[in-house]
């Protein structure tokens, strides 16, 4: 063995283990880079808040761009100045129209809670992106974890050989774990008809030889962990472990879309977001708690007539095969499907046929897991430009969707520079949809 190398300094070191295991496994650690493992005082702050979890998943649906709340779940009947070419169409459910955009989902009704009331403080998309997600305003010194780390972090994971969260997105900017140890943090999948990537070994390298280069991989190591016996070293090498686990178990199944049927591919659509929300509904069947599937193409500031009837139409065929779907199998009333976005639109219909930002008032959705469906929550004005009941920010859905998995909303967790955090921040969640 090199002496030299073993000697070498932590990021040569490090770089080291990287490439090795690149090599050897097919996996990589970056997303561990700039990770240090957040404090907690056990037995300290337990939450007042604290319930019987009604759910135990969530699939989060995020509408990235800015969804404009006019042109779907919260339309504005004999505003013609302001609808433009969206109309309204009832629901299934008495009183509550959406727009002629989401015709399957307005026989699905029954099963939602709709919010009318969302408002943000952010009126960026980056930003805005960041606030629904973590509930903490975008900085630069700190990053905050998400919704399924939170989860990970104080309830573990459901099924040991996978992870605790995925997020199907193209976004390269996802908070993940945040300030928490890297092994809370997501998987991320770019497409899921692709499933999983660089899990499988190479039929060149025979079950005897893999096992001998970990074993191989850990002794060279050996010096390096004992010399750095830090938090980010030791999750460092518990992500090689659970990737190891993750190549042997039989539950890699669940990324392989492929072996659903015909039927159940166009069910949900061809295009990526229907895809993943069938990918959503398999993981959940085998173990993974939290699963988000993202949806872009919403930031319609040109065009707002043509695109969001476009978006539209994959989002009203996903999420309507994958309520009924999940009703099916038993997994709904477990299962908290989430659909939300970072703002909405302008009311008022710019020069160029679209909706500009608008933190103002959009619209969410809450079904199953515990939620009483077909009910309203929340009003903006007539015109659409307000809320005018029952105001509700991110840290408030946030919360809420912590109530319903029984999380320690008031638990304090200290960041590596020792500032305090909780799950949802100041956010209060809205027990009344529950029942």
């Amino acid at each position: 063995m090199n002496a030299s190398l073993l000697a070498s300094d932590p990021l040569s070191r490090r770089h080291f283990i990287n490439q090795a295991a690149r090599t050897f496994l097919g996996v990589s650690a970056a997303t561990l880079a700039g990770g240090n493992r957040a404090l907690a005082v056990p037995g300290e702050n337990t939450s007042k808040l604290k319930q019987v979890p009604t759910a135990r998943n969530v699939i989060y649906l995020y509408m990235n761009g800015g969804m404009s709340h006019m042109d779907t779940f919260d339309p504005k009947p004999k505003q013609a100045d302001l609808m433009g070419l969206t109309e309204t169409i009832d629901t299934n459910v008495d009183g509550m129209q959406f727009s002629n955009n989401l015709p399957l989902l307005a026989r699905q009704a029954d099963k939602m809670a709709v919010l009318r009331s969302m408002a943000s403080t952010q009126g960026a998309n980056e930003q805005g992106n960041y606030y629904m997600h973590t509930s903490y305003t975008l900085r630069s010194t700190i990053k905050h974890p998400t919704m399924g780390a939170w989860l990970a972090k104080y309830q573990g994971r459901s099924n040991p050989t996978l992870p605790g969260s995925v997020v199907i997105t193209n976004d390269s900017k996802h908070p993940g774990a945040g300030f928490l140890e890297a092994a809370v943090g997501p998987l991320i999948i770019n497409n899921p008809a692709n499933g999983l990537q660089n899990v499988r070994r190479p039929g060149s390298v025979s079950e005897q030889d893999f096992d001998y280069r970990l074993d191989l991989a850990s002794k060279m190591d050996q010096n390096f962990r004992s010399a750095y016996d830090y938090a980010d070293v030791r999750a460092y090498g518990d992500i090689y472990a659970d990737a190891v686990r993750m190549m042997k178990s039989e539950d890699l199944k669940a990324f392989d879309i492929n072996a659903e049927s015909a039927d159940m591919h166009e069910l949900y659509g061809s295009d990526t977001f229907g895809q993943g929300c069938l990918l959503a509904r398999r993981l959940v069947e085998h173990g993974v708690r939290f699963v988000e599937v993202s949806l872009g193409g919403w930031d319609t500031h040109n065009d707002n007539f043509v695109r969001v009837p476009e978006n539209c139409a994959k989002l009203d065929q996903g999420l309507a095969a994958l309520l009924g779907d999940l009703e099916k199998r038993g997994l709904l009333q477990e299962t908290l499907v989430v659909l939300t976005t970072e703002f909405g639109r302008t009311p008022k219909i710019n020069q160029n046929e679209g909706r500009d930002h608008y933190p103002k008032a959009f619209s969410s959705i809450l079904a199953g897991g515990g939620i009483r469906g077909g009910q309203i929550y929340g009003k903006t004005d007539k015109g659409g430009h307000e809320v005018a009941e029952n105001k509700l920010l991110p840290p408030d859905l946030n919360a809420t969707i912590a109530y319903a998995l029984g999380l320690p909303m008031d638990n304090i967790i200290f960041s590596p520079s020792k500032r305090p955090f909780t799950v949802a921040d100041k956010g209060q969640p809205v027990t009344s949809l529950f029942g």
